[in-house]
């Protein structure tokens, strides 16, 4: 029987799974880390703490189910995309800690590139709005407030990478620095369209070529792991964005088909085939993965706040003890009385790209409940999908289904809400982590554990299906009170 390791890093754990060739898990472990606060607006992590956790994982999962290192064919990973982290290459010392992609330290950066007139430049090279979610003006940060560290990283002596590149640098002893082009082209200084860092661009955040890692196929051999970490070296064969693992997981690989994963943000994706979809509407025109030098392309809608608003119930207003309580409170009330949440804690991603947006609960009446505020919340969800379906239909790639993953999904009254003010059937299926499945398909693929595409669409099927069942006046109500309270949440911090 072969094997496959696969790593998954998300924003607030590090877990590992072991799969078989039939795609079952063998085993499976995950540790939480925590979150740097430092001000409001900024969110960090501990990149060795990262590190240490998804080692750990990865130990934990291969001792637990006693197979023999040998009979494990390749490792992949999927991980947190735009989060920074630049560190010595002689030490692997990290010189400051990682900036995640929820961080808006730079947010008036970008407004200065954009009032220079930069915006659309970016936008055709890379496929994406300017704003502080990606990576380049947060490496642009470190290099400007690390002492020494620009002339430092013009001398070649540092490395930046997202949390691929860092993993795979210590997984590798230090041999590989390393992305791959799904993790690329989320930088901001990637051309998607020529497959190459962007020269202009590079100078533009005054980013010097040295620091850069090389950038490699998502389904590919690139390296092995030092032997010391698991008693002998596993290929690493496997790379993707956590988004792009999802959609690869959940089997869309051809144009038209389409995917929610349900996170610590919300992200939807639709395949769009080998050429890169432009994007009227405020959506990201990005890489789905390169497998033998073939580029797949996606269209992306990027919800900065999803799973992260049922843990602020749960640890800010403490009205929840855990997080799947909020589906049992939610369905206490037949709806949300007329509240609506907007959860724009870390500014508002597509398509409204509203960095200065804050999070707001408009509604409010003397009857209004913890209930009230839970259902709110789960609407406040699926309302977000929907303004990204709506905004991918009008860029000329309309969903007919909806597959979706992650945690969130298994809750199956915001399911059916999702459902609802969507319009279009929800397909949750058997395996919702289909994240980490990703990155292990992708490395299985590379080593032919899996022959073809068609043995990785063979291990996909649906658990539940969710039709719409609420009517048409409905759905419309509901979106229309949401935009209003959009509005109202919009620019609340630009300090005018």
């Amino acid at each position: 029987m072969n094997y496959v390791l696969a790593l998954d890093q998300g924003t607030t754990s590090s877990r590992a799974m072991l799969f078989d060739e039939t795609a079952r898990v063998i085993a499976t472990a995950q540790q939480e880390f925590p979150q740097i606060f430092p001000r409001p607006g900024w969110v960090e992590h501990d990149a060795e703490e990262i590190w240490r956790t998804q080692i750990a994982c990865a130990r934990q999962v291969i001792n637990e189910s006693g197979v023999p290192v040998a009979n494990v064919r390749a490792l992949g990973i999927t991980n947190q995309r735009e989060t920074t982290v630049l560190w010595d290459r002689k030490t692997g010392v990290p010189l400051a800690n990682a900036i995640v992609w929820q961080d808006r330290r730079t947010a008036d950066k970008c407004d200065a590139i954009r009032a220079q007139g930069h915006a659309e430049r970016i936008r055709k090279s890379t496929g994406l709005e300017l704003d502080a979610y990606f990576s380049a003006t947060k490496l642009a940060w470190l290099l400007d407030h690390v002492e020494g560290a620009r002339a430092r990283a013009a001398r070649g002596e540092l490395a930046f990478g997202t949390i691929d590149s860092w993993l795979i640098w210590h997984l590798s002893g230090g041999a590989c620095h390393v992305t791959d082009i799904s993790n690329a082209a989320r930088t901001m200084l990637f051309d998607i369209h020529r497959g190459e860092w962007d020269a202009e661009l590079l100078a533009l955040f005054d980013i010097p070529v040295a620091v850069l890692p090389d950038v490699v196929d998502s389904s590919a051999v690139v390296g092995e792991t030092d032997a010391t970490l698991f008693g002998e070296p596993i290929a690493i064969a496997g790379i993707a964005g956590d988004q792009q693992a999802a959609t690869f997981g959940q089997a869309c690989l051809k144009p038209g088909m389409a995917k929610n994963t349900y996170g610590t943000g919300c992200f939807l994706t639709v395949h769009t085939g080998e050429a890169p979809v432009p994007s009227q509407h405020r959506l990201l025109s990005t890489v789905a993965w390169r497998r033998n030098g073939q580029t797949d392309y996606l269209l992306e809608g990027s919800i900065f706040t999803a799973g992260a608003l049922i843990q602020w119930l749960r640890d800010g207003l403490g009205i929840i003890r855990s997080a799947p309580e909020v589906e049992a409170l939610a369905a206490q009330v037949p709806d949300s009385g007329e509240v609506v949440m907007v959860p724009a804690f870390a500014g508002m991603g597509a398509p409204h790209w509203d960095a200065y947006a804050r999070g707001t609960l408009i509604g409010l009446t003397r009857g209004s409940t913890a209930a009230h505020i839970a259902r709110a919340s789960l609407e406040a969800v699926a309302l977000q999908t929907a303004d990204l379906l709506t905004a991918i239909a009008a860029d000329g790639a309309p969903v007919k289904e909806l597959r979706v993953d992650g945690g969130m999904t298994r809750n199956d009254l915001l399911m059916q809400l999702q459902a609802d003010v969507a319009g279009v059937p929800v397909v949750r299926p058997e395996m919702t982590e289909t994240t980490v499945l990703g990155a292990a398909f992708l490395a299985g693929r590379a080593v032919d554990v899996w022959p073809d595409d068609q043995a990785l669409i063979e291990h996909w099927s649906a658990d539940r299906v969710f039709e719409p069942q609420a009517s048409a006046d409905w759905r419309e109500a509901m979106r229309a009170r949401w935009s209003k309270a959009v509005e109202r949440a919009r620019g609340w911090a630009d300090g005018a």
